[in-house]
């Protein structure tokens, strides 16, 4: 290298991106979490809760946690939280058998241990100015919007009002059953809803091309529209939305998002391997105030402004 080549060198070494590596110090290892018991839902679904304090103390709506599955499996498996308490010292994950790993995480039961690396990511942020809150989940998104419905009942004293909105093709992994809320804006026939969330004061409703009784027949974004479309201007100004669940859902979440013009926070799923940052393997395009960044979805998300990941050009173009 000659002496004239050094200080662009060091320029440019100097004009490097710092790395985020703000979680570190926030996510914790649980070698011993005990299995406390385990549900089958129809189509191949289960919850799984699992005695891991720490991270159960330390979660947030968004976050999930790489838990080991089998001995002889090396690979952990990055989970949705669905809930934690926090005094219990407990964390829930719902998932669906996808592959060995979790075929062999379902066949555990209560007093048998996994190890699990949590909570990791960053979740979403509600915002107070925007309490009407519209949560979409589809599949295994629903998993962190009943974490962060529960979450927004707990802070009710600022004015948030949730309303869930859930799809599946497949049985949804819990009970159905008329809603004892009514909600202004949706369509008469869509009563089905999920019975925690309908316990704790918060209304959700169902949707799904497969005729389940009560619910919706269609897209959960096409329900989202349903009920935006009957809010005024000034209702609208309180609304933000927040989904989780396959991309080309997130995609349509994002595009209803845009055409109301409300604020979007979309939780995103990619295939991880570390989990931690370190691999880099579950890196996502992402618009920044710097322009185009490639960002890590575990710990730069899941959770992302909609917006940043499906520009408003290209989230208009899809059916």
């Amino acid at each position: 290298m000659s002496a004239d080549e050094t200080p662009a060198v060091a320029t440019r070494a100097m004009a490097a991106p710092a790395v985020d590596r703000s979680h570190r110090g926030t996510i914790f290892l649980e070698d011993d979490a005990e299995v406390l018991g385990q549900e089958t839902w129809p189509g191949d679904q289960y919850v799984i809760r699992l005695r891991a304090p720490k991270c159960a103390a330390h979660a947030t709506p968004g976050s999930f946690a790489h838990v080991t599955c089998d001995a002889d499996i090396p690979m952990r498996r990055p989970l949705s939280i669905q809930r934690a308490d926090a005094e219990a010292g407990w964390i829930e994950i719902l998932y669906k058998v996808h592959g060995q790993g979790l075929r062999a995480l379902s066949r555990l039961r209560p007093g048998d241990r996994v190890s699990c690396l949590g909570p990791i990511g960053r979740g979403f942020v509600p915002n107070p100015k925007r309490p009407r809150a519209l949560l979409v989940g589809g599949g295994v998104g629903i998993p962190p919007m009943i974490f962060l419905a529960e979450h927004l009942r707990d802070r009710a004293c600022d004015g948030f009002k949730p309303l869930v909105l859930m799809g599946s093709e497949i049985p949804f992994p819990f009970g159905l059953r008329p809603s004892t809320i009514l909600v202004p804006g949706i369509p008469a026939g869509a009563i089905a809803c999920h019975p925690l969330l309908d316990s704790w004061g918060v209304p959700s409703r169902l949707s799904s091309f497969a005729d389940y009784p009560g619910c919706f027949h269609g897209y959960v974004t096409d329900l989202a529209a349903e009920w935006l479309q009957g809010l005024d201007a000034a209702a609208l100004a309180e609304v933000e939305m927040y989904a989780c669940g396959p991309t080309p859902m997130l995609k349509a979440v994002a595009k209803v998002a845009q055409r109301f013009g409300v604020p979007c926070q979309v939780s995103l799923e990619e295939y991880m391997a570390c989990a931690v940052g370190g691999c880099a393997g579950c890196t996502v395009l992402v618009q920044t105030p710097e322009g185009p960044a490639m960002k890590r979805v575990c710990v730069d998300g899941p959770v992302f402004d909609a917006n940043a990941v499906f520009p408003p050009g290209a989230a208009a173009g899809l059916a």
